[in-house]
């Protein structure tokens, strides 16, 4: 019987005043307690107070994450709105000023705080992991280090974060920045062996750096409690067809490696340090940059390396029952990321005579409205 490559989606998200449009910094024991009421545990609390997050349950096909998502998204709206607040689905708040978050003090939490002391509190992004369980014969560690070089592009279709403490960036994934000051952070190192990561993972245990390997905050990771390869590099989508379209690709890619086991086999330190460069690419210019093509040592389009790998997974996705979403993969070339979006509102009010504090507002009621707006179209394609 074929492996399903069962797959979840987590997303992260803001929660705003919707009279003023910033965070709201402090969140009330009421409001997570009703959030927790409407959707149990779909539904957890984040590092900072102005931070939560939904997740799927383990989904078979397409219609059930985009069901899920959807759901979360549209019971949170719900609960927000007779708050009077809002929620926010990009990798950076616009306007958020990290120096006024209050961390969330549940244990877990208050240990991480403790540990990254300021580095905590600059914590000021959201981002979407998805999981995809691998076939038991597979090594996830093997998967893992085979998957590095498509992981710039994962992140390039996925910023949502051009923006920081009410300022351009003049990046289009400013989150990735702002991680990177984590320790444990970053691409993986070239782990050759489930060996060679038990070990390390065991030495830092054993030396009480950290409880598990929860602890690792890479850009892909084998998952410390379910059978998958987790991927963190993403910006949460503002779109929500957007984060099924990438939890699409991904999940193609995986079943694409898991059968092409010589695939990437032999990536060495220059073509990681390759990957890294990509991966600074993919923050900067987004889906309109250039990356560096590991096999022929050439840069491409973003647009060109992304209509070959789709067409290297097609008939994965066909198996598997998500090529309508690579379509829409495909699509955000044509219409942008959420980072191409937030720009083009700030430009065009500055252009209008706009002050930049009123088109950082302009910016945030963009991103409200699209975190919001797609919902009725995501069920109507559910059902």
């Amino acid at each position: 019987m074929e492996h399903p490559y069962t797959f979840g989606i987590e997303e992260e998200y803001f929660v705003f005043q919707r009279r003023t449009g910033a965070v709201q910094e402090t969140m009330s024991a009421q409001f997570f307690d009703e959030a927790r009421q409407m959707l149990g545990k779909h539904v957890t609390r984040e590092l900072l107070q102005s931070q939560i997050e939904i997740a799927t349950t383990p989904c078979r096909n397409m219609r059930d994450a985009r069901l899920q998502l959807v759901g979360c998204r549209q019971a949170l709206q719900d609960l927000a709105f007779k708050h009077d607040l809002g929620i926010l689905a990009a990798g950076t708040h616009p306007s958020a000023e990290w120096s006024e978050q209050h961390p969330t003090q549940a244990s877990r939490y208050g240990k991480v705080t403790r540990d990254l002391q300021m580095l905590a509190r600059r914590k000021m992004i959201c981002g979407m992991h998805v999981h995809v369980e691998i076939p038991q014969e597979r090594s996830r560690v093997d998967l893992m280090t085979r998957m590095l070089p498509y992981l710039p592009l994962l992140l390039a279709l996925s910023t949502s974060s051009p923006f920081w403490q009410a300022r351009p960036t003049g990046l289009m994934g400013y989150r990735q920045n702002i991680y990177a000051e984590l320790p444990r952070s970053g691409l993986p190192d070239l782990f050759r062996s489930e060996e060679d990561y038990r070990t390390y993972v065991d030495t830092l245990v054993s030396n009480r750096i950290i409880d598990d390997a929860s602890f690792l905050w890479w850009a892909i990771r084998p998952s410390s409690h379910l059978p998958t390869l987790e991927l963190r590099i993403t910006d949460v989508c503002t779109n929500v067809e957007d984060a099924l379209a990438i939890a699409a690709l991904y999940r193609s890619l995986v079943r694409y490696l898991s059968r092409k086991p010589d695939l990437n086999r032999g990536l060495t330190s220059p073509g990681r340090a390759i990957v890294e460069e990509n991966k600074w690419r993919a923050q900067r210019y987004g889906i309109h940059g250039s990356l560096i093509d590991l096999h022929s040592g050439q840069a491409r389009s973003a647009a060109n390396m992304l209509t070959e790998l789709l067409d290297l997974v097609w008939e994965d996705a066909e198996l598997l029952g998500c090529s309508e979403e690579l379509a829409t993969a495909q699509m955000i070339l044509r219409t942008g990321t959420s980072a191409d979006g937030q720009l083009a509102v700030y430009e065009e009010r500055i252009a209008a005579g706009a002050t930049a504090e009123e088109a950082i507002r302009a910016v945030v009621s963009w991103l409200a409205d699209r975190t919001a707006a797609p919902l009725a179209a995501g069920l109507a394609a559910s059902g």
